[in-house]
């Protein structure tokens, strides 16, 4: 087997499990904001860990990475607590489709990072979308919590397509460990002092399931990442990131039993179409910029 084909297998497999993240909202007993913080631990220790084996630098190259740094660690912080809030009020596979709003969410802001225009095809990509959350939203009262699920998907949505932005702009020099390593570090940093006791009464089960979550699901896929892209394309690996939906709902049905009805389907269908289009589009406008 080439070593393309190895890539492929891995990336697929880093997709089912960042897609498999979601499901430990349903099976952890705990609130959104301690799964963040026990989750952070054991990927940080585990993601450095890594650096250190593979004999990969650890240290940043100036002041300034190590702000972004921060502010990265910062949104991602607020990805995750917003992330594993809308699995716990939607359930998996309705909370997995609102965060795939990202990005649609993320060509609506980049022009406020980069010289680029919105053009028709993006418009009528955001209105499917728009069409694809009504289809999810069960009603329009806050007093739903499947309604008020979607649309903390979609606000750790719009935090992730500002961090991935960010990265992009100014972070893309580093690994995907490396820049991982340092991000959980300062969720770790971040979110300690907002820990609650039910962490330390946690029962065993629930531990494990917390050091399953931080390595194989959290530090695993990151250090996969940057062992891909060194035979793939950008653009190829960003596609196979779109099944991530497609693989958490999988996982939701087959797992945890969960049904979600025709209605949320189709809106799944959609907001995941109009995601892949914008990825596809995304990938062109950069290659041809490099050129």
């Amino acid at each position: 087997m080439d070593a393309v084909k190895k890539s492929l297998i891995s990336l697929h497999l880093t997709v089912v499990l960042l897609g498999g993240t979601a499901l430990f909202s349903r099976l952890v007993p705990l609130s959104a904001s301690d799964i963040t913080l026990v989750r952070s631990v054991f990927a940080c220790i585990a993601l450095f860990a890594f650096l250190k084996l593979a004999k990969n630098k650890i240290k940043l190259n100036s002041r300034k990475d190590y702000g972004v740094a921060l502010g990265l660690g910062l949104l991602m912080a607020l990805h995750w607590v917003t992330y594993f809030a809308a699995m716990q009020y939607a359930g998996v596979s309705v909370g997995m489709i609102a965060l795939f709003t990202f990005p649609v969410i993320t060509v609506l802001i980049e022009p406020f990072f980069e010289r680029v225009r919105l053009v028709w095809q993006d418009i009528l990509s955001t209105l499917t979308v728009i069409i694809g959350v009504y289809l999810i939203v069960p009603e329009t009262s806050l007093e739903n919590d499947i309604t008020l699920g979607v649309l903390i998907g979609i606000a750790s949505a719009v935090l992730y397509s500002f961090r991935n932005l960010i990265h992009r702009k100014h972070f893309k020099h580093y690994t995907g460990a490396q820049a991982m390593a340092w991000q959980t570090l300062v969720i770790s940093v971040l979110m300690l002092p907002v820990g609650s006791e039910a962490i330390t009464s946690a029962s065993t089960n629930s531990w494990l399931m917390l050091l399953l979550l931080g390595t194989v699901f959290t530090a695993l896929p990151h250090a996969l990442i940057a062992a891909s892209l060194r035979h793939l394309r950008a653009k190829t690996f960003s596609l196979i990131a779109c099944m991530q939906p497609l693989y958490g709902v999988f996982l939701a049905i087959i797992l945890l039993n969960e049904t979600p009805g025709w209605s949320a389907l189709v809106g799944g269908i959609l907001i995941t179409s109009a995601s892949v289009y914008e990825t596809l589009n995304t990938h062109k406008l950069h290659s041809s910029n490099d050129d």
